[in-house]
């Protein structure tokens, strides 16, 4: 199972694994209070792409294109399938730091998580 946490929130026990999937660390959040499994900023958009989309609802379409191009990089696809492992094997929490919970990387990042485990799933049962 993968959820979607404002790293703001107090850690919880349900979370699991907690992953922060920001390329900046968090204003104010110790890394003792952040309670992390690990940072995954290498999954997080590229510093051109998170200026240029500034969490601006109006370009949420585009942003989710041009982040879910960047994601299918051959080098990031290692990393998606060792959190997709993860979440096969218990709850992981995906943390951000955006104050839009609808409009930022992590939604992104986690339907394509989902999508990938899907497909795992339908691969598994066709053979």
């Amino acid at each position: 199972m993968i959820k979607l946490k404002r790293i703001y929130e107090p850690p919880a026990e349900s979370d699991g694994e907690r992953l922060l999937v920001d390329r900046l660390w968090p204003r104010g959040i110790s890394k003792d209070a952040a309670k992390l499994t690990q940072w995954l900023k290498d999954l997080a958009p590229s510093p051109g792409l998170r200026r240029w989309f500034r969490h601006n609802p109006e370009r949420w379409s585009e942003f989710q294109d041009r982040y879910r191009t960047e994601l299918m990089d051959p080098q990031k696809s290692a990393i998606l399938q060792n959190v997709v492992e993860r979440a096969r094997r218990g709850p992981v929490t995906l943390l951000y730091a955006a104050r839009d919970p609808e409009h930022n990387n992590a939604v992104v990042l986690k339907n394509l998580l989902a999508e990938l485990l899907l497909n795992e799933d339908n691969q598994g049962a066709s053979l």
